[in-house]
């Protein structure tokens, strides 16, 4: 009979990978602590003895939770309120310096894996990023080994001709980016703004209709946004006791936006070639409430697996 200490090492041990893999899929912190809780309870009733590599074992009981939690959220998703971006994860710069996995936790990365079906999407996480096995996506996701050779196949066609990051995330560089980014955009420096942003930047802006947000939540050109982002730093800047961060978000450069101890915004920049390409504004404060905390993601663990 196993104790449940030795079933919680072992899920705390991958718990960092196992988050990251239910995150990946889902796109939300707040989901992805939700399949691990669950998993965990799953977990606890297996006996271990029967388990030969924890960490595949592990990682398809949550693929399975992720799975099924992505699948109930059509409906939601058709009612939701303006365009929808993924739950903003907050990390630790150095999260940069594994280049997959940066790219693959980043925010654009998240939204081009929204236009996959949900085994796509999973079969792509857990080969391309994760590395596991056909034979072991198999059990996760409910097909046979050579299905999941196909859906991976497809879905990495699909990623590969749509995706347009151009090599590692220069964390200083794209710092001082950033606070060229905010100085110009707080002094009313248009010049400077139109510097920094790609001449077909785009700007969306994720309220879910719970905040105030810009009047157009989707918006296309340098001009159009540089003007934006003049006027609604004037407003900020307007409101009493506020205060603006610059903090680390998906991998990419992101400024928080504070009213006295409440987050109020969250925009992500994503950098291609020096300048802004997208612009990520999140308002819905369903999608806030998790920030408040730095995370930890991995893509690699040893399978802590007893030893006889």
């Amino acid at each position: 009979m196993n104790s449940p200490d030795e079933h919680a090492e072992r899920f705390t041990l991958l718990r960092p990978l196992l988050f990251t893999i239910a995150y990946e899929i889902l796109g939300s912190a707040t989901e992805s602590d939700d399949v691990l809780q669950e998993s965990y309870l799953r977990w606890a009733e297996v006996e271990l003895s029967a388990v030969r590599d924890t960490k595949s074992y592990l990682a398809q009981v949550v693929t399975r939770q992720a799975l099924n939690v992505l699948r109930s959220r059509t409906r939601r998703r058709e009612e939701y309120v303006g365009p929808w971006l993924p739950e903003p994860l907050l990390l630790a710069p150095d999260a940069a310096a594994d280049v997959v996995l940066a790219e693959s936790v980043s925010m654009g990365m998240l939204i081009l894996l929204e236009t996959l079906t949900p085994e796509e999407r999973a079969v792509f996480v857990l080969h391309e990023v994760f590395g596991f096995e056909h034979d072991e996506i198999a059990g996760a996701v409910g097909k046979s080994a050579s299905a999941v050779r196909q859906l991976a196949y497809r879905a990495r066609g699909h990623v590969h001709a749509r995706r347009n990051r151009f090599g590692p995330v220069d964390t200083a560089r794209t710092g001082e980016l950033t606070d060229r980014f905010l100085n110009a955009a707080a002094t009313g420096d248009l010049d400077g703004l139109l510097s920094l942003l790609a001449p077909d930047v785009h700007w969306t802006t994720d309220s879910g209709g719970k905040a105030f947000a810009v009047r157009e939540l989707l918006m296309t050109g340098a001009t159009r946004v540089a003007v934006m982002l003049v006027t609604l730093m004037k407003a900020i800047h307007r409101l009493p006791d506020t205060r603006i961060e610059q903090v680390h978000c998906n991998s990419d450069p992101a400024v928080a936006i504070y009213r006295g101890e409440r987050l109020e915004a969250v925009v992500v920049l994503e950098f291609a070639g020096g300048k802004i390409v997208n612009g990520y504004g999140i308002r819905n404060p369903d999608k806030l409430a998790a920030l408040g905390v730095t995370r930890v993601i991995s893509r690699t663990a040893e399978s802590p697996d007893a030893r006889g």
